[in-house]
């Protein structure tokens, strides 16, 4: 090996060990994920980087993140075990490719506009759990190489730590929040058991009992839904099953599951959502149950009277819905951190029952889309959200 190649590889391996400090500071998966796979095509000088995740339990295999994801939809898309990363997970053996066309393996893998000509997999495994496949996609001189390989296995292997450490915190500071927050259902629920029996409680005030216990039941039944679909959009678990439709569609089915407690509260409604806006590609009931969380809000935190306004448009890139109310607003330092799980603002508990889930849900959700979601308040004059989706070409055509 003459010292110029060697100076080369030596850098590079000190690249790695720069990689590998940053990936060990991070604990947000889906930045973790992106940080990975950037960094083995930057190690590999590929034209592309991919991860799948292996679900041990479920024995499934589903891609998770790449460099060229022109579809966020794509992530946790199950891929076939009979597919190349399949065969890697299998066989806990990397592999090297010069061409997939010539390998019968190839195939299984997600559909993409990307066209795969050179492959270097290799398993991302602890000693004692199989996590993944880290794929490093077309070479962009010559071939993959032996050192390549070398490295992205050293690559694969501090990944199968970062991500089972960012996992192990994710769980548990999720099932910390998740303990706490369940002290005040599960309190409520202890002393009206204990009221209960005693025989100088009315018979009014045995109702009102019950009915706290109802609601507290309902309110931990909620949390439980709540905080099992966060563990999955935290964890990169959930599947989005896309679709083509219109939003004014799911706006006006939205509205009618909502009517009740609009005609109740004596909210009007406007909505101007043309029918002409674009088609968009995403997953229907979850963009469903953003916009009935930001109705719902909206009606819970709006006097009597009020109104609730919603509004669609669309550029050439994305399209934006907002939903408006003439509600109590939020203040400044409750904005910063509305979108945190389990946060409740101020003084509004008293307003409406919750989780505080609701819009940490509702970000994730629109974020796995490729999008992002926006508010603006003002205290006694109203809010404003702000949910913004890409549009895809072509749709029209379908």
């Amino acid at each position: 090996m003459s010292n110029q190649v060697q100076t080369a590889l030596l850098e590079r391996y000190q690249r790695l060990i720069e990689i590998s400090r940053e990936l060990a500071s991070t604990l947000d998966l889906n930045a973790l994920l992106q940080g990975i796979v950037h960094a083995a095509a930057d190690l590999c000088n590929a034209e592309a980087a991919s991860i799948l995740l292996y679900d041990m339990g479920k024995q499934e295999l589903y891609f998770q993140a790449a460099t060229n994801l022109d579809e966020p939809l794509r992530r946790g898309i199950i891929v076939s075990m009979d597919s190349l990363a399949g065969w890697i997970i299998k066989e806990q053996q990397p592999v090297l490719i010069a061409d997939v066309s010539q390998d019968a393996r190839h195939g299984g893998e997600v559909t993409t506009s990307f066209a795969t000509r050179s492959l270097l997999g290799v398993p991302i495994s602890t000693k004692h759990k199989v996590v993944g496949v880290l794929e490093a996609l077309n070479k962009r001189s010559d071939q993959f190489t032996t050192q390549d390989q070398d490295l992205l296995m050293a690559l694969g292997a501090q990944a199968a730590v970062a991500i089972e450490n960012t996992r192990l915190f994710q769980q548990s500071d999720l099932i910390a929040e998740f303990v706490h927050e369940l002290r005040t259902p599960i309190a409520a629920l202890s002393t009206a058991a204990h009221l209960i029996p005693r025989q100088e409680i009315s018979e009014e005030q045995r109702q009102r009992i019950y009915h706290t216990m109802l609601s507290e039941t309902n309110r931990l039944s909620e949390m439980a839904s709540s905080f099992l679909d966060v563990a999955r959009l935290e964890s990169g678990r959930v599947k989005f099953e896309p679709d083509i439709f219109r939003i004014s569609v799911i706006v006006k089915d939205c509205i009618s599951v909502v009517n009740n407690s609009l005609t109740e509260k004596h909210l009007n409604i406007n909505v101007d959502v043309p029918k002409t806006l674009p088609l968009l590609k995403a997953d229907r009931n979850k963009i469903k149950q953003v916009i009935l969380n930001l109705l719902s809000n909206a009606i819970k935190y709006t006097p009597e009277n009020g109104a609730i306004n919603i509004s669609g448009k669309a550029s050439d890139k994305e399209m934006v819905l907002i939903v408006n109310d003439t509600g109590h607003g939020i203040p400044p330092e409750g904005l910063t951190h509305l979108f945190e799980k389990f946060y409740r603002v101020p003084g509004t508990a008293h307003l409406a029952p919750g989780t505080g889930l609701g819009l940490s849900i509702c970000k994730k959700i629109i974020e796995g889309h490729g999008g992002r979601i926006e508010v603006t308040s003002e205290v006694n004059l109203g809010t404003t959200f702000k949910v913004y989706l890409p549009i895809q070409k072509g749709l029209e055509e379908l």
